[in-house]
């Protein structure tokens, strides 16, 4: 009997590009990432999230998958019974319209993203080879525990109707948890406060947010594991939130400097996008662009937040995912509509206020407080044991913070300025050329000693 028979090919096709589509999505973290942090430390983000689903991948395959959804799991997370993905091939262990293996690969690169986006937090400070460590460590004690019990069967915020069509709470809540956390036991970077630490390079964070909407399409919209009425609108409001929370962010700047600025837009993007993740299988269009206007405008002043707290997280990473995912899981229990839920067949969700089930916002709250503290408390924990480990500290000292990550860690850079230094002989007027190098940094020489640059 052909394995392919008792599926829709069309279903399976429709994954397998939505899955491809979501891994474009780590390389266009690591664009936006490494265009708003400064030049000597725009590769070291770029490296780390492509790292992060290297990392991610095999633990996936290892035993992430069977954590987050062996059916014989308890309420809080699974077990190893389809460690290796053992079991895992054609079946329909978690009764989706595709076959298991493709749901798996499908959902690896939602683990992969995951962390990808938390270490933002601790840009330009950050040593590269314990953060891979932490990268397994927490995918397996945090992301895998939340996604369990927020998407498996069995898990308990499942059974109890909170819902989450793509991530709210175990990607972008448990992100922006991990991300509050790890600014924290870093500490600031040398010189914050005094230094203005600006963006690099506007083009890559335009870059990396075009990669980032784009994949978001397979993010939310392969989310209905079909290629249906339900994919069909999730793209819908996927697209409405975006450009509402970009023009939201971005004019809501305007009235500081009045200029239109692309970061704004950017910013304002992805926070739409990440307000609407968890309700794109749930909302209406009309919805969406509340959803975008919102996010744009609650996100934009949680930025604040870093400076209330007086915590450095690097790339704002909780105000935007952990903000942004918590305002989306709240939103969801107040207009997700039942009718919009059964587009694909679907008869488990019974609505939000516009519905008149009360009860769900506090379903939905239920589970967003829940990983947002969980999510924080084991970060902080497996940080600190980390921190205490010889060979394992996670910062980098001073002189090697103030070289460049992309240098000392990596030994290599973003971009190489091939730089001569010249001094002229004084006696026979004859050039000499004193140093030469493709990573000279034009702060390092004082300004009297340059006389000519090639």
């Amino acid at each position: 009997m052909d394995p392919n028979e008792k599926f829709e090919t069309a279903d399976i096709g429709f994954v397998l590009l939505a899955t491809a589509q979501v891994f474009l999505m780590v390389p266009g973290i690591g664009y936006f990432y490494s265009g708003m942090a400064r030049s000597k430390n725009a590769l070291s983000l770029i490296l780390l999230c492509i790292l992060s689903t290297a990392v991610v991948n095999f633990q996936w395959w290892f035993w992430g998958y069977s954590l987050t959804y062996s059916i014989t799991g308890g309420n809080f997370i699974g077990n190893l019974d389809n460690m290796f993905y053992r079991g895992v091939l054609g079946g329909r262990l978690q009764g989706n319209p595709v076959p298991d293996l493709v749901f798996a690969n499908f959902q690896c690169m939602f683990a992969a993203l995951t962390p990808a986006l938390a270490i933002g937090a601790a840009a330009e400070r950050n040593r590269l080879l314990p953060t891979l460590i932490f990268i397994f460590i927490w995918t397996t004690l945090v992301y895998d525990v939340i996604a369990h019990w927020t998407w498996a069967t069995n898990g308990w915020a499942n059974k109890i109707g909170s819902v989450d069509f793509a991530g709210g709470t175990p990607v972008h809540i448990a992100s922006g948890a991990a991300a509050l956390a790890y600014s924290m036991v870093l500490g600031k970077r040398n010189g914050h406060g005094m230094e203005e630490f600006r963006p690099h390079n506007i083009s890559s964070i335009a870059l990396g947010t075009v990669f980032l909407w784009f994949g978001w399409f397979g993010f939310n919209g392969g989310s209905a594991l079909s290629a249906n009425l339900r994919a069909a609108n999730a793209l819908s409001v996927t697209n409405l939130a975006a450009a509402t929370g970009g023009l939201s962010w971005m004019l809501l700047d305007y009235r500081l400097e009045r200029k239109l600025s692309m970061l704004s837009f950017c910013s304002g993007v992805i926070s739409g996008l990440v307000t609407i993740t968890p309700a794109a299988g749930y909302v209406s269009p009309a919805s969406a662009v509340l959803f975008g206007f919102l996010g744009g405008v609650i996100c934009n002043m949680s930025v604040k937040l870093k400076h209330f707290l007086a915590i450095d997280d690097a790339l704002d990473v909780f105000a935007v995912h952990g903000v942004g995912g918590l305002l989306g899981n709240a939103l969801t229990g107040i207009f997700g509509q039942k009718s919009i839920s059964q587009y694909d067949g679907s008869t488990g969700f019974n609505g939000g206020w516009l519905d008149g089930h009360w009860a769900q916002l506090g379903y939905q709250m239920a589970g967003s407080v829940a990983g947002l503290v969980y999510s924080f408390s084991v970060t902080y924990f497996i940080l600190f044991i980390l921190n205490k480990i010889p060979g394992l500290a996670l910062r980098i000292d001073p002189e090697s913070e103030k070289k460049g990550l992309d240098e000392t860690e990596m030994g290599e850079v973003a971009f190489y300025h091939t730089t001569r230094l010249v001094a002229t002989n004084p006696r026979t007027g004859e050039l000499r050329v004193i140093r030469d190098s493709s990573m000279f940094h034009e702060n390092d020489i004082p300004m009297e000693r340059i006389e000519r640059r090639y």
